[in-house]
């Protein structure tokens, strides 16, 4: 069973994992293996910062109830909408 197997790992285990490593890899390896992590944490965080800016921004604003009319190509108010009362 998986749970019974990882449901123990302290910091001997650990310990004993990274001693394993070392002497397989090298210093130099597992270095340069911990460098390109952290750089690739980074990048993650950074993308997810930037991901989620571009979101916000590209939520329309609200609109405002006030609305301006627009005169039509001959310098007349528009039609008013169906359904409204129209004043004369």
């Amino acid at each position: 069973m998986p749970t019974l197997l990882f449901g123990s790992i302290g910091p001997p285990e650990i310990a004993v994992i990274v001693l394993v490593l070392l002497l397989v890899f090298g210093v130099g390896k597992v270095a340069d293996v911990g460098g390109a992590l952290g750089r690739s944490i980074r990048e993650f965080r950074r993308e997810v910062r930037e991901g989620a800016k571009e979101e916000e921004e590209a939520k329309p604003e609200p609109r405002s109830e006030a609305k301006v009319e627009s005169r039509g190509e001959e310098g007349k108010a528009p039609p008013p909408p169906s359904g409204s009362p129209m004043t004369h």
